[in-house]
């Protein structure tokens, strides 16, 4: 039996919500493989420190200032890739809000539209771009960064899990619609991870107490530990995988 090639060299990766958190620590995993990083988020200040990080260990990174909830700028972001790299071999949508805490019923149209357009609309349309990019260096590898919340919906966060819920749909219904033109599309779900996204809630005792007792692991993940799946996932590894959808979360879906 062959050895399993994790091997990215050669291979261009862009990570949008890179400058912290889950797409740093992808983005960190991906350079140390030999893909050369395009590093993406709104603003450049986070994304220079991680392109620092990966640089310092002999690592190839780009950062890119974009907001992937509009469509203007992943417009100018696609043109920008062409541009410099000729290419794209990985999409990484990690990029995602959560704006509200609460209940459904006192959200409003400005919350609904932040968050749909973040964590559905973006996601859609760096797809579509990506896999057109793709299509013409003859394929690639797509990996959505959904949620657990998208399969069992967490208390107060009604309308974030609804997106989840939608992005692992489109994991599915992408994989099915460009799996004959060699581009998997999968999608990993995490669950409670150290984030500053997180944090409200691994603060908030009363609400932590409870997310520990639905996780059979009894403790809450590093962003690093979500590398590992994706690493997978984009690589030769998972040469005949396409539509899954992994958990990465202590056991908290069995």
């Amino acid at each position: 039996m062959e050895a399993v090639n994790f091997s990215l060299k050669g291979k261009v990766a862009l990570v949008t919500g890179a400058s912290r958190g889950i797409g740093e620590a992808i983005s960190l995993a991906l350079a140390e493989y030999g893909a050369h990083v395009v590093l993406v988020s709104r603003k450049i200040e986070g994304l220079n420190k991680v392109a620092e990080k990966i640089r310092a260990n002999n690592g190839k990174a780009t950062p890119i200032a974009c907001h992937t909830g509009n469509l203007d700028q992943i417009n100018v972001l696609f043109e920008e890739l062409k541009n410099k790299f000729g290419k794209l071999d990985i999409l990484i949508n990690n990029a995602a809000t959560n704006p509200y805490f609460g209940d459904m019923l006192g959200a409003d149209k400005g919350i609904w539209d932040k968050t749909n357009d973040v964590n559905l609309k973006g996601p859609f349309f760096m797809i579509q771009h990506a896999a057109k990019v793709m299509i013409e260096a003859g394929g690639g590898s797509i990996v959505n960064i959904a949620s657990v919340n998208g399969v069992r919906p967490a208390p107060l966060q009604g309308i974030y899990s609804i997106t989840k819920a939608g992005l692992i749909a489109m994991t599915k219904a992408y994989a099915k619609e460009l799996a004959d033109k060699n581009i998997r599309v999968n999608a990993l779900l995490p669950g409670l991870t150290e984030t500053k996204f997180s944090a409200a809630l691994i603060q908030n005792e009363m609400i932590y107490k409870y997310a520990l007792s639905q996780i059979p692991m009894g403790r809450h993940a590093q962003p690093s530990e979500m590398a590992g799946a994706v690493l997978y996932l984009v690589s030769d590894a998972a040469s005949f995988t396409t539509g899954a959808c992994i958990p990465c979360d202590g056991g908290m879906l069995i």
